[in-house]
Protein backbone atom coordinates (compact mmCIF):
# COMPACT_ATOMS: atom_id res chain seq x y z
CA UNK A 1 0.00 0.00 0.00
CA UNK A 2 0.79 3.53 -0.38
CA UNK A 3 1.11 6.11 2.50
CA UNK A 4 -2.51 7.15 1.61
CA UNK A 5 -3.42 3.69 1.95
CA UNK A 6 -4.01 3.03 -1.73
CA UNK A 7 -2.91 0.09 -3.35
CA UNK A 8 0.15 -0.20 -5.43
CA UNK A 9 -0.23 -0.08 -9.10
CA UNK A 10 2.07 -2.87 -10.02
CA UNK A 11 1.49 -2.42 -13.66
CA UNK A 12 2.43 1.29 -14.09
CA UNK A 13 5.29 0.12 -11.92
CA UNK A 14 6.38 -2.45 -14.49
CA UNK A 15 6.26 0.74 -17.43
CA UNK A 16 8.77 3.54 -18.08
CA UNK A 17 9.18 6.25 -20.53
CA UNK A 18 11.48 5.40 -23.91
CA UNK A 19 13.51 8.71 -23.56
CA UNK A 20 13.88 9.25 -26.85
CA UNK A 21 10.35 8.33 -27.95
CA UNK A 22 8.63 9.54 -25.25
CA UNK A 23 6.29 6.32 -25.42
CA UNK A 24 5.17 5.01 -21.99
CA UNK A 25 5.60 0.85 -22.47
CA UNK A 26 6.18 -2.04 -20.51
CA UNK A 27 9.91 -2.47 -19.12
CA UNK A 28 9.78 -5.43 -21.18
CA UNK A 29 10.43 -3.76 -24.52
CA UNK A 30 13.02 -1.02 -23.39
CA UNK A 31 17.29 -1.58 -22.26
CA UNK A 32 17.78 0.25 -19.01
CA UNK A 33 21.02 2.52 -19.05
CA UNK A 34 22.84 3.84 -16.18
CA UNK A 35 25.17 7.04 -15.96
CA UNK A 36 28.60 5.28 -14.27
CA UNK A 37 30.66 7.43 -12.21
CA UNK A 38 32.64 8.26 -14.84
CA UNK A 39 30.20 10.00 -16.88
CA UNK A 40 30.21 7.21 -19.25
CA UNK A 41 26.80 5.52 -19.99
CA UNK A 42 26.22 1.47 -19.48
CA UNK A 43 24.01 -0.50 -20.56
CA UNK A 44 22.39 -2.81 -17.24
CA UNK A 45 20.36 -5.11 -19.38
CA UNK A 46 20.04 -7.01 -15.78
CA UNK A 47 18.92 -3.92 -14.72
CA UNK A 48 20.06 -4.28 -11.69
CA UNK A 49 22.99 -1.35 -11.66
CA UNK A 50 22.42 1.73 -9.11
CA UNK A 51 21.95 4.72 -10.20
CA UNK A 52 18.98 6.60 -12.03
CA UNK A 53 17.73 4.41 -14.87
CA UNK A 54 17.49 6.17 -18.67
CA UNK A 55 14.91 3.38 -20.72
CA UNK A 56 15.56 3.00 -24.08
CA UNK A 57 13.54 1.21 -26.94
CA UNK A 58 15.09 -1.77 -27.74
CA UNK A 59 16.49 -1.46 -31.47
CA UNK A 60 19.46 -0.26 -32.18
CA UNK A 61 18.08 2.20 -34.38
CA UNK A 62 16.69 4.05 -31.06
CA UNK A 63 19.73 3.34 -29.24
CA UNK A 64 21.66 5.14 -31.79
CA UNK A 65 19.61 8.41 -32.00
CA UNK A 66 19.81 8.02 -27.75
CA UNK A 67 23.45 8.44 -28.44
CA UNK A 68 23.07 11.54 -29.99
CA UNK A 69 22.40 14.19 -26.96
CA UNK A 70 19.40 12.37 -25.73
CA UNK A 71 21.39 10.56 -23.15
CA UNK A 72 22.88 13.97 -22.02
CA UNK A 73 19.36 15.90 -21.91
CA UNK A 74 17.55 13.05 -20.25
CA UNK A 75 20.56 12.74 -17.48
CA UNK A 76 21.17 16.43 -17.28
CA UNK A 77 24.60 16.43 -17.26
CA UNK A 78 27.14 16.16 -20.05
CA UNK A 79 28.00 12.21 -20.72
CA UNK A 80 30.24 9.97 -22.82
CA UNK A 81 28.54 7.48 -24.87
CA UNK A 82 30.57 4.70 -26.20
CA UNK A 83 31.28 4.15 -29.79
CA UNK A 84 30.27 0.80 -29.71
CA UNK A 85 27.64 0.70 -27.11
CA UNK A 86 24.81 -0.78 -29.52
CA UNK A 87 26.86 -3.72 -29.97
CA UNK A 88 27.40 -4.02 -26.36
CA UNK A 89 23.68 -3.88 -25.64
CA UNK A 90 23.28 -6.90 -28.05
CA UNK A 91 26.03 -8.87 -26.85
CA UNK A 92 24.76 -8.47 -22.80
CA UNK A 93 21.12 -9.69 -24.84
CA UNK A 94 22.65 -12.61 -26.44
CA UNK A 95 24.73 -13.83 -22.89
CA UNK A 96 21.57 -13.25 -21.35
CA UNK A 97 19.19 -15.61 -24.10
CA UNK A 98 21.98 -17.98 -23.85
CA UNK A 99 22.37 -18.00 -19.94
CA UNK A 100 18.47 -18.55 -19.66
CA UNK A 101 18.08 -21.26 -22.08
CA UNK A 102 21.05 -23.27 -20.43
CA UNK A 103 19.27 -23.01 -16.88
CA UNK A 104 16.46 -24.36 -18.58
CA UNK A 105 18.25 -26.93 -20.28
CA UNK A 106 19.55 -27.70 -16.54
CA UNK A 107 15.94 -27.72 -15.14
CA UNK A 108 15.11 -30.24 -17.89
CA UNK A 109 12.38 -27.79 -19.54
CA UNK A 110 14.63 -27.45 -23.21
CA UNK A 111 15.52 -30.43 -25.90
CA UNK A 112 17.76 -29.44 -28.74
CA UNK A 113 17.94 -31.83 -32.03
CA UNK A 114 15.51 -32.06 -34.59
CA UNK A 115 14.10 -35.51 -34.05
CA UNK A 116 13.79 -34.47 -30.17
CA UNK A 117 12.46 -31.03 -30.76
CA UNK A 118 10.15 -32.76 -33.39
CA UNK A 119 8.95 -35.44 -30.89
CA UNK A 120 8.06 -32.64 -28.53
CA UNK A 121 5.93 -31.02 -30.78
CA UNK A 122 4.38 -33.70 -32.04
CA UNK A 123 3.76 -35.79 -28.76
CA UNK A 124 1.70 -32.64 -27.19
CA UNK A 125 3.95 -31.48 -25.19
CA UNK A 126 3.56 -28.26 -23.27
CA UNK A 127 6.05 -26.52 -25.75
CA UNK A 128 6.66 -22.33 -24.90
CA UNK A 129 9.03 -21.62 -27.16
CA UNK A 130 10.66 -23.11 -30.27
CA UNK A 131 14.27 -21.94 -31.08
CA UNK A 132 15.96 -22.13 -34.65
CA UNK A 133 19.65 -20.77 -35.86
CA UNK A 134 19.71 -18.02 -38.10
CA UNK A 135 22.29 -19.40 -39.78
CA UNK A 136 20.55 -22.72 -40.13
CA UNK A 137 19.05 -24.83 -43.66
CA UNK A 138 15.68 -23.30 -44.59
CA UNK A 139 14.62 -26.35 -45.68
CA UNK A 140 14.97 -28.26 -42.40
CA UNK A 141 13.48 -25.78 -40.32
CA UNK A 142 10.43 -25.66 -42.49
CA UNK A 143 9.66 -29.52 -41.36
CA UNK A 144 9.10 -28.05 -37.89
CA UNK A 145 6.39 -25.74 -36.72
CA UNK A 146 5.44 -23.29 -34.13
CA UNK A 147 2.75 -24.64 -31.71
CA UNK A 148 -0.30 -22.47 -31.12
CA UNK A 149 -0.15 -20.17 -28.24
CA UNK A 150 3.77 -20.35 -28.45
CA UNK A 151 6.57 -18.04 -29.33
CA UNK A 152 8.90 -18.77 -32.34
CA UNK A 153 12.87 -17.18 -32.73
CA UNK A 154 15.50 -17.19 -34.51
CA UNK A 155 17.44 -14.63 -33.22
CA UNK A 156 20.74 -16.85 -32.25
CA UNK A 157 23.24 -18.39 -34.55
CA UNK A 158 24.14 -22.08 -34.49
CA UNK A 159 27.24 -21.55 -32.40
CA UNK A 160 24.91 -19.39 -29.85
CA UNK A 161 22.39 -21.85 -29.44
CA UNK A 162 25.48 -24.82 -29.23
CA UNK A 163 26.66 -22.82 -25.96
CA UNK A 164 23.02 -22.41 -24.67
CA UNK A 165 22.94 -26.39 -25.07
CA UNK A 166 26.46 -27.13 -24.10
CA UNK A 167 27.20 -27.99 -27.53
CA UNK A 168 29.45 -27.03 -30.22
CA UNK A 169 26.53 -26.07 -32.20
CA UNK A 170 22.95 -26.45 -32.43
CA UNK A 171 20.13 -25.19 -35.45
CA UNK A 172 16.45 -26.72 -33.41
CA UNK A 173 15.81 -26.64 -29.66
CA UNK A 174 12.25 -26.02 -27.76
CA UNK A 175 11.35 -25.12 -24.11
CA UNK A 176 8.64 -26.15 -22.26
CA UNK A 177 5.97 -24.18 -20.24
CA UNK A 178 7.57 -22.12 -16.99
CA UNK A 179 8.76 -19.44 -15.40
CA UNK A 180 12.30 -19.80 -16.92
CA UNK A 181 10.73 -19.92 -20.53
CA UNK A 182 9.08 -16.76 -20.07
CA UNK A 183 11.76 -15.20 -18.95
CA UNK A 184 13.72 -16.11 -22.25
CA UNK A 185 10.79 -14.90 -24.50
CA UNK A 186 10.98 -11.47 -22.26
CA UNK A 187 14.91 -11.01 -23.57
CA UNK A 188 14.79 -13.35 -26.74
CA UNK A 189 12.19 -10.58 -27.52
CA UNK A 190 14.42 -7.84 -27.18
CA UNK A 191 17.54 -9.26 -28.70
CA UNK A 192 14.83 -10.01 -31.76
CA UNK A 193 14.25 -6.47 -32.16
CA UNK A 194 17.97 -5.67 -31.40
CA UNK A 195 18.75 -7.94 -34.46
CA UNK A 196 15.78 -6.59 -36.89
CA UNK A 197 15.12 -10.72 -37.53
CA UNK A 198 11.69 -11.50 -39.38
CA UNK A 199 11.04 -13.57 -36.45
CA UNK A 200 10.31 -16.27 -38.48
CA UNK A 201 7.02 -14.77 -39.96
CA UNK A 202 6.72 -17.61 -42.28
CA UNK A 203 4.51 -20.56 -43.09
CA UNK A 204 6.28 -22.70 -40.73
CA UNK A 205 7.72 -19.98 -37.95
CA UNK A 206 5.20 -17.63 -37.87
CA UNK A 207 4.58 -16.22 -34.15
CA UNK A 208 1.54 -17.89 -33.31
CA UNK A 209 0.81 -17.02 -29.53
CA UNK A 210 -2.60 -15.74 -28.54
CA UNK A 211 -3.29 -12.25 -27.17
Amino acid sequence: MTRGGQHKNREADSERKCIVTGEVQPKAGLIRFVVGPDNQVVPDVLEKLPGRGLWVTASRDVIEKAGKGQFSRSAKMAVTVPDALVDEVERQLVKRVVDLIALARKAGLAVCGFEKVKGWLAGGENVRVLLQANDGSVRGKAKLWTPQGARYFDCLSAEELGLAFGRQSVIHGALATGGLSDRVVEEAAKLKSMRDTDGGNGATGKDKEST
